[in-house]
């Protein structure tokens, strides 16, 4: 997968925006975080459960990581390059349930898009 093919899937979720954040851009859903694109052009950090991401980390380590905010881990961080992108979108797609409002999010289909080229 490919930063930019992260990107546009984030960007195609209902009333998202991309945004500055420190050293990052982020992308949110009426003003909330939902995932992050650090500047190294290498991983993207998805906020979502635990029971979200443990699966991914224990099965492809490769490419899932547990995201350390602080000294807690409050989401996943994705090494692009190894990750497949529909589970990329579905995380993602996750991530921004959490933050959008329930009106909108009980509007949008759990993967509206198939995120491949």
């Amino acid at each position: 997968m490919q930063i930019e093919q992260a990107r546009r899937y984030a960007l195609s979720l209902p009333e998202t925006t991309e945004e500055p954040h420190h050293q990052m851009s982020s992308f949110r859903v009426r003003g909330k975080i939902f995932a992050t694109l650090p500047a190294d052009g290498i991983h993207l950090h998805v906020f979502v459960d635990e029971e979200d991401r443990a699966p991914l980390i224990a099965a492809v380590p490769a490419a899932y990581e547990p995201l350390w905010w602080g000294k807690q881990v409050r989401g996943l961080r994705v090494v692009i390059a190894n990750a497949d992108i529909l589970t990329v979108a579905r995380m993602l797609g996750i991530a921004w349930r959490r933050k959008a409002p329930k009106a909108l999010s009980d509007a949008m289909p759990v993967l509206p898009d198939d995120p491949r080229p």
